[in-house]
């Protein structure tokens, strides 16, 4: 499993970025911005999901930060510093027990699996994860760019046809469509859709 990049973080105050990086270093910048007179709206964007959030930037800059920090935070998967004693019984492996429902031949055929149900039914996904993930990949990416388009262009000219090229995965279409808009919001939307592939 490889390491998840660090969280990246973009803000717009409105259509103009103004800020990227991570979250304690756009939060400064945000809480600077709302506190200047006839200050536009901002927008504080995940990366990773295109989403905007929200944060609380009230206070000095230690309050806003500690805020976004909680030391209560821990990793429950791995902790790579600590070395717990393993006690008797299964190790911990992270898993997450949730209902499946399948049908009876299903159920017949991962009986007769080596290792039972569980067992197989990890090897299925891992399988499906490795066959399908630049799929997955296009199509989170695909989620992002609409999300963050839908915030910040969505009463634009084009916009419902550069959702439709983004969707049919038409680079030239999209484009063209969203060439009108402002310089920011159109090089944003592009890199969350096709990261450095453009």
């Amino acid at each position: 499993m490889t390491d998840s990049p660090t969280p990246s973080f973009t803000v717009f105050s409105a259509s103009r970025r103004i800020a990227s990086g991570s979250l304690p270093a756009v939060a400064l910048v945000v809480k600077q911005a709302m506190e200047s007179p006839g200050a536009d709206p901002v927008l504080i964007f995940d990366d990773a999901t295109g989403r905007s959030i929200d944060i609380d930037v009230r206070g000095p800059d230690e309050e806003v930060l500690a805020r976004l920090s909680p030391d209560t935070v821990t990793d429950t998967v791995t902790d790579a510093g600590a070395v717990a004693p393993r006690g008797r019984g299964r190790p911990r492996l992270g898993v997450v027990a949730r209902e499946v429902t399948l049908l009876p031949r299903h159920w017949e055929w991962l009986a007769t699996q080596s290792g039972g149900a569980s067992v197989a039914l990890r090897k299925l996904v891992e399988a499906a994860r490795r066959s399908s993930g630049g799929q997955d990949r296009s199509r989170q990416a695909q989620e992002r760019a609409y999300h963050f388009m839908s915030a910040m262009a969505g009463d634009l000219p084009g916009f419902e046809e550069a959702a439709r090229a983004l969707f049919a995965n038409d680079r030239v279409r999209l484009g063209e469509m969203v060439a009108p808009w402002p310089a920011d919001v159109r090089d944003h939307a592009l890199a969350l859709a096709f990261g450095n592939e453009r």
